[in-house]
């Protein structure tokens, strides 16, 4: 059986500006920052995993089925295996929760 996680706020690995809260079978969790001069992610798709978002500050502009959806905090955005999606900062810098659900690797692909 997998050990609970417990996190107070600003506990967790660093990583950059990355913030690892947990890295479980079926789930990654990381709290992604990211300055509003960053370029964002390309469109990709993931064929293994979920990969959810949820926005904690900032706009951002994400891209799932084709178009963009500009959005503020409290909005939530998840994207199945096969559905493509990226996602930039709409002028200001922004802090999102990330989930990659089951688990890939994701974070292990961070620390190099």
């Amino acid at each position: 059986m997998d050990e609970p996680v417990f996190l107070r706020p600003g506990d967790g690995e660093r990583i950059r500006d990355y913030r690892v809260l947990a890295e479980l079978p079926h789930v990654e969790a990381i709290e992604l920052y990211f300055p509003a001069d960053f370029e964002g992610v390309a469109p990709h798709t993931h064929a293994d995993r979920t990969d959810s978002f949820y926005v904690l500050e900032g706009n951002v502009e994400f891209f799932q089925k084709g178009e963009w959806h500009r959005v503020g905090p409290g909005a939530f955005v998840s994207n199945p295996p096969g559905v493509e999606h990226g996602f930039r900062p709409a002028g200001t810098a922004i802090r999102l929760l990330n989930f990659h659900t089951p688990r890939v690797g994701f974070v292990d692909s961070l620390r190099h």
